[in-house]
């Protein structure tokens, strides 16, 4: 069996029903797509904690993790592993969200996600925020 990667991503959402994609940067894998911010669940950590440092040390941003929807996941092997990618939905932060380990930033619209270049784990994800927005 291979190792788990587990990985936690958000999906701001705000007043106007767009979402906060941020675009990899150049030297990491898959440089250039656009991705839900989030990262690695560290070992000994809740899936909702991760979260709330991951955004703190990529957005800048702060929110209480009672405060996250949990949307859907993904499962899928990845590069020897498998990663299991839990998508949570958040509307209530505070702090103006700034690229601090991405390039860019961009709200969109929902639709607009299917329009940009994005990780395969990330691609079944628009049809549920599309219903859900």
């Amino acid at each position: 069996m291979s190792d788990l990667l587990l990985v936690v991503a958000a999906a701001l959402i705000d007043g106007d029903g767009r979402v906060l994609v941020q675009q990899r940067p150049p030297g990491k894998p898959m440089a250039g797509l656009w991705e839900f911010p989030g990262g690695k669940v560290e070992r000994g950590e809740v899936p909702e904690a991760a979260l709330v440092r991951e955004l703190a040390e990529e957005l800048g941003i702060e929110f209480d993790a009672a405060t996250l929807a949990p949307l859907t996941f993904a499962s899928e092997p990845l590069d020897g592993r498998h990663l299991m990618l839990l998508l949570y939905a958040l509307r209530e932060w505070r702090g103006t969200p700034e690229p601090r380990h991405a390039t860019a930033l961009r709200w969109v619209m929902p639709a607009e996600l299917r329009g940009l270049e994005m990780p395969p784990a990330d691609l079944p994800f628009i049809a549920v925020l599309e219903a859900s927005v």
